[in-house]
C-alpha cells in the first residue's frame, strides 16, 4: 500500500488529503482519497500521481467527517472522477453510509471503520491491522492533561484502540506519528482513567 499526502506545503488552510493506492497499482486495488480538503492544488497533484494503467484515478473517497476543511473539494472531485463517496454522516446526500466495524478496501488493504464520536458526531477512524495503520481524522489521542469532563464514548474508544497494534497514525492535520503510537494511546487512557477516579471522588 502507498500513501501520499497531496497537500504538503499547501498555503491554504485545509485538512490533509491522503491518496491511497496499492503497492503495485494492480487492477483490483482501490484508488482512494481519504478526505478531500479544500485546496484546489490537489487536482494538479492527483493528475501527476501514479494511479495505475487502465484504472480510474480516484475510485472512491472516504470522509473521516463532514467538516468543511475535510470536504471542500468533494464536488470538484466528483465532477472529475465520479467516485463512490463514503461517509458516516446520515445528513450528507449522495454518499454510501459507513457503519462501525465495516470493512472497506483502500489501495490493496482492508480497513476497519471505527466510529469515533467526540470531535464530531460522524467522525470515523480507519484501521488496517496488517500494517498497523490508522487514519485518525481530527480525533486526537495525545492527551497530556485531561479535564474533569470525561466522555464515556471516548474512554471506550481508547480502550478499543489499546487492543490493536498501531504503528503509524495519519492525522487530519500535521505530520504522521511514526513512533510510540501504542504507548501514546495507552498513556492517554491511563490519564483519563485517573481523571475519572478524581471526578467520582469529588461527587
Amino acid at each position: 500500500m502507498k500513501t501520499v499526502n497531496l497537500i504538503e506545503n499547501s498555503k491554504v488552510y485545509t485538512s490533509n488529503v491522503y491518496f491511497v493506492t496499492g503497492s503495485w497499482n494492480a487492477l483490483d486495488g482501490k484508488n482512494t482519497l481519504v478526505d478531500t480538503g479544500q485546496d484546489p492544488s490537489i487536482l494538479e497533484r492527483l493528475e501527476s500521481a501514479s494511479a495505475g494503467v487502465g484504472k480510474k484515478r480516484v475510485e472512491q473517497v472516504v470522509l473521516t467527517h463532514c467538516h468543511y476543511d475535510h470536504t471542500g473539494m468533494l464536488e470538484s472531485i466528483r465532477d472529475l472522477y465520479d467516485p463512490v463517496v463514503y461517509a458516516f454522516s446520515p445528513s450528507m446526500k449522495g454518499v454510501s453510509r459507513l457503519r462501525d466495524m465495516q470493512e472497506i478496501k483502500m489501495g490493496d488493504r482492508f480497513f476497519e471503520v471505527i466510529h469515533a464520536p467526540g470531535h464530531s458526531h460522524d467522525s470515523v477512524l480507519l484501521y488496517n491491522s496488517d500494517e498497523g495503520i490508522l487514519f485518525s481524522g481530527d480525533t486526537s489521542f495525545n492527551i497530556h492533561k485531561s479535564t474533569m469532563t470525561i466522555e464515556p464514548e471516548f474512554l471506550a474508544l481508547l480502550q478499543r484502540l489499546c487492543r490493536k497494534d498501531i504503528r503509524i497514525i495519519y492525522p487530519g492535520h500535521g505530520s504522521p506519528h511514526t513512533k510510540g503510537c501504542n504507548r501514546m494511546i495507552h498513556l492517554s487512557l491511563d490519564r483519563m482513567r485517573r481523571s475519572c477516579i478524581v471526578e467520582e471522588s469529588q461527587k
